[in-house]
This record gives C-alpha cells, sequence and structure tokens, in this order.
C-alpha cells in the first residue's frame, strides 16, 4: 500500500454539515386591565427550506447562531388587542434533519419552502393571567444535513466504481461498459469484525462540465454534499470518455474531478478524502502509479497539463492513496481498513469540536435560558 501520509493532514471546516442553534419565541405583549385589554403573543421561531442556501453561509451570516421572536405588542387604549410579533424565520437548505440538542427529531425539510415551528411566542397578557404575559420557549436545536452515505465514491464513467462498491459490500449495482452505468445512487454497506457499518454511495458518473449540469451534473453534485467523506477512484491508465475528447491521465482525471466539485461548490473539497488508484492488474499500471503519486507530491509542476480553465485553485491533499483492483479484490482490504481509520479520525474530531463549541457556549452564557 503506498500512504500519502497517516493521520489529519489538513483542516476540515469549511464544508458544514451540521449547525447547532438557540432559538426563543418572542415575549407575549402586557395586557391592559382596566379596560380588559389582552397584549400580543409574542412571535414565533420557524426553520424554512429554501434553494441557494447552505448550513456554511447560514453560519457565516449569524456567527452567534441566535435567533429569537418579536415580542408581542402591548395592550394600549388605542389598540386593546395588541399586535401579535413577529416571526422569525429562519432559512436552510433542503435535505435537513431538525433535532433537539439531545438527538430526537422535530421534523425534516425535503422540498423547498417546506417549513417547522421550532419555538412559540409567548401569550399577551389577558383577563386569565391577571393582564401578565408569558415568555416564549426557548430551545437549542441541530440542523444536520441528511446523509445518504458516510462515504461518496467519486469518479469519471468507467472508472471502476460500482464494480468497487460490489466488492467493497454485498451492493449489486448493475454494470455495464458505456458512460452513466449508474443512473441512481447505489448505496452499500461495508461489515466490519466489530459490527460497525459504513454506508458507501456509487454516485451517478460524473463528466467534464457537470458544475454547467451537463450530462447528470447536478444531480451527482447534490448527493456528494450528503456524504461525510470523498472517495477519488480513478484508472491508473488514465480514461477518454471518447473519441472526440482528449486522453486524460490519473493525474489530469484526479484535478479535473476536483475542478468540477470546486465549481459546484468549492467547500466540498474540505471534506476528507481518499484516493483509490484502480485496475492495478493491467499491464504498466505500477510504473503509472508511481508517475500518478510523484505528480501529486508536486501538482504545481504538472497542472500546466490541463487546459487553464480546468485547473483547480486548490489541490486536494488526499489522507491516503490506495492502488487496487475492483476486478480481481486486490488492495480492498487495505482500502477497507483506510476507510474505517479515516471515519474514526473524523468522529473523534468532530466529538471534540462539539464539546469545544458547547464548553464556550456555557461560558457564555447561552445556555442560561434553558
Amino acid at each position: 500500500m503506498v500512504r500519502a501520509g497517516c493521520g489529519l493532514l489538513r483542516q476540515y471546516g469549511n464544508f458544514i454539515d451540521n449547525v447547532r442553534l438557540y432559538v426563543r419565541g418572542g415575549s407575549g405583549g402586557m395586557g391592559l386591565g382596566r379596560f380588559g385589554g389582552e397584549g400580543g403573543k409574542g412571535g414565533d421561531v420557524f426553520v424554512v427550506a429554501k434553494a441557494d442556501i447552505t448550513l456554511k453561509k447560514l453560519k457565516d451570516k449569524h456567527p452567534e447562531k441566535r435567533f429569537m421572536g418579536e415580542v408581542g405588542a402591548n395592550s394600549s387604549i388605542r389598540s386593546l388587542k395588541g399586535k401579535k410579533g413577529k416571526d422569525c424565520e429562519i432559512y436552510a437548505p433542503v435535505g435537513i434533519s431538525v433535532t433537539t440538542d439531545k438527538g430526537k427529531v422535530i421534523g425534516h425539510l425535503n422540498k423547498v419552502d417546506d417549513r417547522i415551528r421550532l419555538t412559540a411566542g409567548g401569550h399577551g397578557g389577558s383577563f386569565t393571567t391577571n393582564f401578565l404575559p408569558s415568555k416564549g420557549q426557548a430551545k437549542i436545536v441541530r440542523l444536520d444535513l441528511k446523509l445518504i452515505a458516510d462515504v461518496g465514491l467519486v469518479g469519471f464513467p468507467n472508472a471502476g466504481k460500482s464494480t468497487l462498491l460490489s466488492q467493497l459490500s454485498h451492493a449489486k449495482p448493475k454494470i455495464a461498459d458505456y458512460p452513466f452505468t449508474t443512473v441512481r445512487p447505489e448505496i452499500g454497506k461495508i461489515m466490519y469484525g466489530d459490527y460497525k457499518q459504513v454506508s458507501v454511495a456509487d454516485l451517478p458518473g460524473l463528466i467534464e462540465g457537470a458544475h454547467l449540469n451537463k450530462g447528470m451534473g447536478h444531480k451527482f453534485l447534490k448527493h456528494v454534499e450528503r456524504t461525510k467523506q470523498l472517495l477519488f477512484v480513478v484508472d491508473a491508465a488514465g480514461f477518454q470518455l471518447s473519441s472526440k475528447l482528449p486522453y486524460r491521465s490519473a493525474f489530469e482525471a484526479v484535478q479535473l474531478l476536483t475542478k468540477e466539485l470546486e465549481l459546484y461548490k468549492e467547500e466540498l473539497l474540505s471534506k476528507p478524502a481518499l484516493l483509490a488508484v484502480n485496475k492495478m492488474d493491467l499491464q504498466n499500471t505500477e510504473e503509472k502509479l508511481n508517475e500518478l503519486i510523484n505528480q501529486l507530491q508536486a501538482p504545481q509542476d504538472f497542472l500546466h497539463l490541463l487546459p487553464e480553465d480546468m485547473v483547480p485553485t486548490n489541490v486536494v491533499q488526499f489522507k491516503q492513496i490506495i492502488p487496487i483492483s475492483a476486478s480481481t479484490g486486490h488492495g480492498i482490504e487495505e482500502l477497507k481498513n483506510c476507510i474505517r481509520k479515516s471515519l474514526d479520525e473524523q468522529a473523534d474530531l468532530d466529538n471534540e469540536l462539539y464539546h469545544f463549541e458547547k464548553l464556550q457556549n456555557l461560558r457564555s452564557g447561552t445556555l442560561k435560558h434553558i
């Protein structure tokens, strides 16, 4: 096995797949006992699914991560019925699960304009409450991007992803020798000796120009967002999609895949990534593998091989490079171990960040209202 290095080689965090928020409904307005006036209800807090929004955008726009409904208006001589406080709407992407801080599911955002009420505003003061209002509900909630799999296979058509998935798991995807062999994600599960299960998705075939929605572009790329980590799969000998398109080496394939992800959504490249170099059972592939490793160690020396508009801004630093043959099974066990190790490291890091954030919130008094 060829290693690109063990342990965490880069900082992950630009791609946000979960956000923790403090939400509170607005307090109700004061009633007016003298005339029996009723205060306005406090505003509710909703999360609403919208297009062209990501959890990263949400977090960047609201770094304090606190959302509150408006206070209801007090009853007055001019307006005995106080006006309701304005609701607060939090915009989030489609494909979100909303849970309490303890993991209880509140609801899901499955399509644009789906909405979930997170907290209710307080009632306005009235005769039944001695004209005193109540406070709005307050809680901590989590918005989590619903994952289709722990690992997503990323590669051009005929890179051997479907065959690899069948070797890694018990999945039986349809395999044929033509572009777009996978028309929708095929999900398989890797079973480990300690009963740990890891889900792997063979995503629809990617082509150059996918970010422009050519081929199955956006259908492919939106699924990439919903995986924890990426497993790039390239043909050791390179590939040529058709006689009208140029031959691409394994190095060029890696960079073109990187560019398509970058052009669609740059933060996708902050996901941890492994590289499987497939079809190592063919002739002269050891030489090709060594060439690829040398190129990936000094990528800036070889990026001129690509068209200028397809050179990625940032190259992917793979945690590990694993030579395999999906057809013979060579290197598959080693790849399984690498996938497990990478996911375990990510889980440890996420756990550290979660507890650090929780500690910071406790210190800042965010939880004092809960």
